[in-house]
């Protein structure tokens, strides 16, 4: 600092703490918003490093270049060259050692791995087994969303009891993955479909990736599906187009600030205003074994939009029992049943559903809380049910 410019020593240390508060500010917002999304996590860090490197070896033959004798300058300039070399050299290795590194986080070998706008997307398949059945699973940030093995069970119990109401015209939150789509659209008289998705990353991946396209049925390129990738909090709060008949709320658990918010009193009852008269909605709402104060406080948040709330619940072995919730308006509850002109389920049968109404009483608390966009109790709730799962 004296070398720029001569001052106290109480004012060179003023001046380097601005400029460090303010490098790392500027290296705070840069980082996540455009050095991870562009280069990776690895990367991005040794780009940071690059960058370090060059400036430190460009001030240091400015400043010093008067002092410095030739030997000096030469040292400086080879360090410099050599430290951008080294990183070069790791960089070139990165991405392998990237792949090596994530493989080891998952059971078996990643078939697919990109990083989106929004999160870390991976598909891991098995290889073929006795049975000729390959399990082919889909990680976000590392959570599981579904396994090809068991997924129509979730699929299934989330769709179908919604759809035997009226269906003309459905509305799709979340389910990128088009699974959820593909049960929708086995319904003939289904005449149009609006999937809102955060990330256009997942739908494009579920609709060209053969593994994931033919579980999906190639939904995506039905010509009655339309597409929005938004969030989905956002577009239902703007939306003024033509209500919906059902709606099928296929969104990630509330683990985080930005999706605590899809489990509010607030979205259901923007969703609500949505709804067609009859209409019904269906939620997926986490597990009532693991989570279940997340799970009747989904139950609370419903019913204090002013809905009719009837939890049900399933076994999916790739996620434990795992729950759900249908709704709709009015002081009478939607009958949890499955139309008579449904197609053939592989899982899903009255019997199950009544089954499915079924809560062991150890698993359902006292004076669970609705979640509010001012009070979003459920976030609490999540991270507090999963330790040690």
């Amino acid at each position: 600092v004296q070398q720029i410019r001569r001052q106290e020593a109480a004012g060179a240390v003023a001046d380097l703490s601005a400029v460090d508060y303010g490098g790392a500010l500027v290296g705070g917002l840069a980082f996540p918003f455009l050095l991870l999304p562009v280069f990776g996590l690895l990367q991005g860090a040794l780009v940071v490093g690059a960058l370090n490197v060059a400036v430190a070896g460009l001030l240091a033959g400015w400043l010093f270049r008067r002092s410095l004798r030739r030997r000096g300058r030469v040292a400086v300039a080879v360090a410099t060259v050599g430290g951008l070399a080294l990183l070069g050299g790791a960089a070139a290795f990165a991405e392998p050692f990237e792949v090596t590194a994530r493989q080891r986080l998952y059971r078996y070998p990643i078939v697919h791995a990109e990083r989106s706008r929004f999160q870390e997307i991976v598909l891991t398949a098995a290889p073929v087994d006795r049975w000729r059945s390959r399990d082919v699973r889909l990680y976000l940030d590392g959570d599981l969303q579904f396994s090809s093995l068991d997924e129509y069970r979730y699929h299934e119990s989330l769709v179908h009891p919604v759809m035997a109401g009226k269906h003309r015209r459905v509305l799709v939150l979340g389910g990128g993955d088009g699974l959820a789509l593909r049960e929708v659209l086995r319904y003939s008289d289904v005449e149009h479909v609006t999937l809102v998705d955060l990330d256009a990353a997942v739908v494009e991946l579920a609709r060209t990736h053969d593994w994931l396209s033919e579980r999906n049925r190639g939904a995506f390129d039905d010509d009655r599906v339309e597409v929005v990738a938004a969030d989905a909090f956002t577009w239902a709060r703007d939306y003024e187009g033509e209500p919906f008949d059902a709606v099928v709320v296929d969104l990630p658990d509330p683990d985080s600030t930005e999706t605590a918010k899809l489990y509010t009193v607030e979205f259901y009852g923007i969703v609500d205003r949505h709804l067609a008269p009859g209409g019904r909605m269906a939620v997926q709402a986490g597990s009532p074994f693991f989570a279940p104060w997340s799970y009747w406080s989904v139950v609370s948040g419903l019913e204090e939009a002013g809905l009719t709330a009837v939890p049900y619940h399933v076994d999916v072995p790739s996620f434990g029992d795992w729950g759900f919730v249908l709704a709709s308006r009015g002081p009478a509850p939607p009958a949890l049943d499955i139309s008579q002109g449904a197609p053939e389920l592989r899982f899903l049968t009255p019997a199950v559903l009544d089954a499915s109404r079924v809560f062991a009483p150890d698993r359902i608390p006292d004076e669970v809380e609705a979640s509010t966009l001012l009070d979003p109790v459920i976030l609490d709730y999540q991270r507090r049910e999963w330790v040690g799962y």
